[in-house]
């Protein structure tokens, strides 16, 4: 057990050395099924009344599935706390539950296992060890669930042992949480959820010190409403924020998932496209044109206009790039808005 305290220790600097969150949601769930030997797990936060499924981890399920597809069809629906489900018990009551087979539940117990989805997947959750992430002034931010502990290939009990270790590397885990949501607010556009251009240029310059180490590519998009003091002038300004947050959810649902979507300032967003060519870049940018023009809007159409730059071709230095696009950004307005220009 001593191994296994230097571990812990080891994990918590981690943890909380580590400032974005989607990553830091993956690496609480990594980890701990790395120390208990897990099969599986999921990592709800909780909000509200509901738990919301945040991350899911399938071995078992991502060999034959493979990673996305497994992803896919374990995430689903929030689970809401007034059921009887495993996860909707401890993040009300703060206990631990290490159960030997899920199926095995006694009927008078005040929780029970779904075995809807193991199912439908041809799956069997039988240990499982369920946690609260639960901070220092005893708010429950969430619950971790690791299933099917493995032995030399095969499902055994969790031991009882690292129940205690995983309270209080699920407690590690909270506060690095809580810290983290307190970051990414700092970081986020209060309006659209989206980054601000506070973190724009953080990452703006972390992503051209790798294109300067590493050599890969990097492009960057301006893009505007067009027209849009006309929106606010016409019907109001609460429409025309309406419209600003629905154009940057059409940006984050249509952008990959390492693409940094941010908001530029007024009615101007900036999209850093990591490791993306010119190509790519000009791609990307008249697709979001398209499908922003065919989005139903409730105050009416919508039309953007998109500039592109890149690295290496247009610029040496990140402001050089920033100017590039912009400049792109112009001849696109120029030349009678609704389109995508390059550099």
């Amino acid at each position: 057990m001593t191994q296994a305290f230097r571990e812990l220790v080891q994990i918590g600097i981690t943890l909380t050395s580590e400032q974005d969150l989607g990553t830091l949601l993956e690496r609480i769930l990594t980890e701990a099924r790395r120390f208990t030997r897990a099969e599986a797990g999921t990592l709800f936060l909780r909000e509200g009344d509901q738990l919301r499924f945040s991350v899911v981890q399938n071995d078992k399920l991502a060999r034959e599935l493979g990673q996305e597809e497994m992803r896919r069809r374990l995430q689903s629906d929030p689970l809401s706390l007034r059921e009887l489900s495993l996860a909707g018990h401890v993040a009300l009551t703060g206990d631990i539950l290490n159960l030997h087979d899920t199926y095995m539940i006694p009927p008078d117990r005040p929780y029970s296992f779904d075995p809807r989805v193991d199912t439908r997947l041809n799956y069997r959750t039988q240990s499982i060890l369920v946690v609260p992430l639960q901070d220092p002034a005893n708010n429950i931010l969430g619950v971790l669930e690791l299933i099917n502990a493995l032995d030399r290939g095969r499902v055994v009990p969790f031991d009882s042992q690292y129940e205690g270790l995983v309270r209080s590397l699920a407690s590690q885990a909270a506060v690095a949480l809580r810290n983290a949501r307190l970051e990414d607010l700092s970081f986020k556009d209060a309006l659209t959820d989206v980054y601000n251009r506070r973190y724009f240029t953080i990452r703006m310059e972390e992503e051209f010190k790798r294109h300067c180490r590493f050599g890969e590519p990097l492009s960057l998009a301006l893009m505007d409403l067009d027209h849009f003091k006309e929106v606010n002038d016409r019907f109001g300004h609460r429409a025309g924020d309406q419209a600003l947050r629905d154009v940057a959810q059409i940006l984050v649902k249509h952008s990959r998932s390492f693409s940094i979507v941010t908001r530029y300032g007024g009615d101007e967003f900036a999209i850093i496209l990591v490791n993306t060519a010119k190509a790519g870049g000009l791609t990307y940018a008249e697709r979001i044109r398209a499908v922003v023009e065919q989005n139903a809007f409730p105050h009416g159409p919508v039309t953007v206009s998109l500039g592109i730059a890149s690295l290496p071709e247009d610029a040496t230095t990140v402001d050089d790039l920033i100017v590039a696009a912009d400049q792109a950004l112009y001849d696109a307005k120029r030349l009678g808005r609704n389109r995508v220009a390059v550099q």
